[in-house]
């Protein structure tokens, strides 16, 4: 299983830091499109507003660093030997659910209690 796992949270590691750099540079790209405008852009009748652009892909950006340090944090578990055990309980954390979220770090039940 460990094998497995560490396979498949290099993946998603991979496709989190295309996600992390895809957006960096959507935003390095929006940053540069804002320096030489002076306009009001919220009252711009044309498509969507910088604002609301910026604050889009940083809400992306935000997303894409925190599911890459999700993976990193199931990766050290890995080396750790305690990947697939609840961090609350101790108890194994079910196949199904590190299949659909493989950086779960609680099992079914303690999330429901965490509201995680």
């Amino acid at each position: 299983m460990t094998v497995d796992a560490r396979d498949r949270l290099q993946e998603l590691r991979s496709e989190a830091q295309a996600q992390v750099a895809a957006t960096d540079e959507a935003l390095r790209a929006l940053l540069h499109d804002r320096e030489g405008s002076h306009d009001d852009d919220e009252h711009d009748p044309e498509g969507v507003t910088l604002s609301s652009e910026w604050s889009r892909l940083a809400g992306l950006a935000d997303a894409a660093a925190a599911k890459l340090q999700q993976v990193d944090d199931a990766l050290a578990r890995v080396d750790a030997g305690t990947y697939g055990v609840c961090a609350s309980c101790g108890r194994r954390i079910p196949a199904g659910r590190l299949e659909v979220r493989p950086f779960a770090e609680h099992c079914v039940a303690c999330a429901e209690k965490l509201g995680r």
